[in-house]
């Protein structure tokens, strides 16, 4: 077995040399994270190498090269970097997904190259991944690429991690390629995001535009389940909280306290980006020098930008924007001998950061939307000298895991200032405490833990979906059930009849039994050896009336009714009352949902939503059981959540105990029982142990076998009996 890490980038540097190329090891912590994972199995990397060469001697020096290393690269042109990387990715993926709406560009051959890119990926990966392997894909370039894997290579375990923001629904939605995209990302078993809020985004998006069900955390495909999950990244916590006592670092240190003289720093490191908020950080920090003024000549920003896509008109724009800004600033405030801002416009080394983070007094983490943020972490972890004090906007993914931070909302340069007041004038003590809680949490949440956890968590599910494969009703398991069949000489066949013999439908009213469904039907019960059992929710009189004439049993509202011998029988002799409040209390979910309505039946109340708005759906059934549970457990009723519908029952009665009662009536020598409900749960689990239950739709640990598809179960009863 291989992991094997897809990216855009792979975890190296080449550089020319003359007529030769240095490999050079990225530091990054993607790179350090993947590359400590705890695992037997070889780790391979595939990914674009960072140069460009058409030359087919250089490529193959490269590729061998990198081979040597298990790197597998994929070579690309300047134009795919253009309209893929620079274009799709980075000129509509990103801006959507950091909520810039205005900055979002649509073009047709940003996403032919976004597809074409993440082909090429695909073709590169399919050349050695194995059916045991596991492929995990990293981030927003390559959104396409499980599906592209999975369609080649069906039974492989893949996962994937999202390192940004991923957006609401209601934004998400204006992405004209919204359903390519999110089927790219449901070929994963395992699809990664650093916060529950992304999480919850993302599958609000997958009811929404792909009209998926997903329960709570996973949503239910044909053969498996695809599971979805927060994981926040952390770093490399023993790197950073050692590195200040470098002798390298402590050099730097002592040179840089030298240069900015006994005033105390504030510190922000960002990449260019418009995403970071650095205009809002210096219009808030300017207003705390205007209201201040005892402040001037004793505190100093510094201010560090690392250079990216300034060749970019937005880039370029808010680059001018930062520099005419910081340049009014200094030069309304600075006296001789002190600056308010100290600019770098510059990439640093890895020591000459750490002696920044050593030397700042607070740091000034405020993107206005960030999908993780490590620079705050960071800072936190090389706090081993002098305690620091972290001010952090709450629209980064890290204000989640940081809440001892000075958390602010970073478009509100008011919270800006009074946050920089607070941190400067911070007793030691409350410094102390609040810098301990928070290394405690990002030293036990590293970047090794956020590998691990996802790994860990991704051979689970892969375990879990060979067991739902296993289940799914194919010819092997066709054939074992068929055999029994046909030995058999007494039959009980339970057959549930909304998504099991019919199609799910908006309208109740318009589950009129197929043609097929009849057909079937006659056939199955006109074997003597057959009892055959419609063991619905509806109600007596509706069962009649559509199989009528047939030679068939019923037990209709959960087992409250049965028919045997063409009678039928009424398990509850009182008729119910309904109490006024609980209609009262359904009624009032029926005015606040629309397009939902209440079916009252002979013993029970339906309160049926199949119609309304998955979002509203899920809301307004949660309020409505919880509103219930009161009134029913004092009247000792049941509330049965089904599908699209609450049922409200006396307890007594269910399938399953229709179920029991024909067993203890008759020896059946094979029983089936199909249903795609919840409801019909409670028939499996009272069936015997050589009964053979099948569920239809969604996986289910009650049933032996599952049909994914609701179509498949009069053809497969046909293949059955014939």
């Amino acid at each position: 077995m291989k992991t094997i890490i897809i990216a855009n980038r792979l975890p190296v540097k080449i550089e020319r040399n003359g007529e030769e190329f240095n490999i050079i090891r990225s530091e990054g912590g993607l790179a350090t994270g993947l590359g400590s994972l705890e695992t037997d199995s070889d780790i391979y990397w595939v990914g674009w190498p960072g140069i460009f060469t058409d030359d087919k001697n250089e490529k193959k020096e490269i590729t061998k090269k990198l081979h040597a290393m298990n790197f597998h690269p994929v070579f690309l042109s300047s134009d795919h970097i253009e309209k893929y990387y620079e274009g799709y990715s980075n000129s509509t993926i990103w801006p959507l997904c950091h909520y810039f709406f205005s900055f979002i560009e649509y073009r047709a051959d940003y996403w032919e190259a976004y597809q074409e890119v993440n082909s090429l990926f695909c073709s590169e990966a399919l050349l050695f991944i194995k059916d045991d392997d596991i492929v995990w894909v990293q981030d927003y370039q390559l959104m396409l690429l499980p599906k592209k894997i999975r369609d080649k290579k069906p039974n492989i375990n893949i996962g994937y991690f999202h390192h940004i923001p991923f957006p609401s629904y209601e934004l998400f939605r204006v992405l004209p390629e919204r359903e390519e995209i999110l089927e790219g990302l449901l070929g994963a078993d395992l699809i990664g995001f650093h916060t529950h809020d992304y999480m919850r985004h993302f599958i609000s998006a997958i009811y929404r535009v792909l009209n998926l069900n997903c329960n709570l955390d996973e949503v239910s495909l044909n053969n498996r389940i695809v599971h979805i999950d927060a994981f926040p990244m952390g770093i490399n916590y023993e790197q950073y909280h050692n590195a200040p006592n470098l002798p390298e670092v402590k050099e730097k240190s002592k040179l840089l306290i030298e240069s900015f003289g006994e005033k105390d720093i504030i510190l922000s490191v960002d990449r260019l980006d418009y995403s970071k908020g650095i205009l809002h950080r210096l219009n808030g920090f300017e207003q705390f020098l205007e209201n201040n003024p005892e402040y001037h000549e004793k505190v100093s920003l510094a201010m560090i930008v690392v250079p990216s896509r300034d060749t970019v008109d937005i880039y370029a724009e808010l680059k001018t924007h930062i520099d005419q800004l910081i340049g009014e600033i200094n030069g309304k405030y600075s006296k001789l001998g002190w600056n308010p801002i100290y600019y770098f416009y510059q990439s640093f080394s890895f020591e000459e950061l750490i002696a920044m983070y050593d030397i700042a007094k607070v740091a000034l983490v405020t993107p206005v939307r960030d999908g993780m943020n490590l620079v705050a972490k960071e800072y936190l972890a090389t706090k081993i000298n002098k305690p620091g004090v972290l001010v952090l906007s709450e629209m980064a993914g890290a204000a989640i895991e940081l809440s001892d931070a000075i958390i602010i909302n970073p478009n509100d340069i008011d919270q800006i200032e009074k946050a920089i007041l607070q941190a400067l004038n911070m007793p030691e003590k409350e410094k102390k405490e609040r810098l301990e809680k928070m290394q405690k949490r990002i030293s036990k949440q590293d970047v090794k833990k956020w590998a691990k956890d996802f790994v860990n968590e991704l051979l689970d599910i892969k375990n879990r979906n060979r067991e739902i494969l296993q289940k799914v009703v194919g010819k092997r398991q066709l054939n074992q059930i068929k055999k029994a069949y046909d030995d058999a000489n007494s039959r009980l066949i339970l057959l549930d009849y909304d998504g099991t013999l019919a199609p799910f439908v908006k309208k109740p009213e318009d589950a009129i039994p197929s043609d097929k469904v009849i057909d079937l039907l006659n056939k199955m019960s006109s074997d003597s050896k057959n009892k055959v059992v419609i063991n619905s929710g509806r109600n007596h009189q509706i069962l009649d009336k559509w199989f009528k004439g047939l030679d068939l049993d019923f037990a209709a509202e959960h087992g409250m009714f049965y028919k045997e011998n063409n009678k039928w029988h009424k398990n509850l002799i009182d008729k119910i009352v309904w109490d006024e409040e609980i209609l009262n209390i359904i009624q009032h979910a029926i005015d606040k949902t629309p397009r939902s309505f209440m079916e009252q039946k002979e013993a029970s109340l339906v309160w049926h939503y199949r119609n309304v708005d998955v979002w509203l759906a899920e809301l307004r059934s949660q309020q409505l059981v919880n509103a219930l549970i009161g009134p029913c457990a004092r009247l000792n009723l049941q509330i049965v959540p089904g599908n699209k519908v609450v049922e409200i029952k006396p307890p007594d009665f269910t399938k399953g105990s229709e179920v029991l009662r024909r067993m203890e009536n008759h020896n059946y020598d094979f029983i089936l029982a199909i249903g795609d409900d919840t409801t019909d749960e409670d028939m499996f689990r009272v069936l015997p142990l050589d009964g053979v239950s099948i569920k239809v739709g969604n996986f289910s640990q009650a049933a032996k076998y599952r049909i994914p598809l609701q179509s498949s179960v009069v053809p497969f009863l046909n293949n059955l009996i014939t």
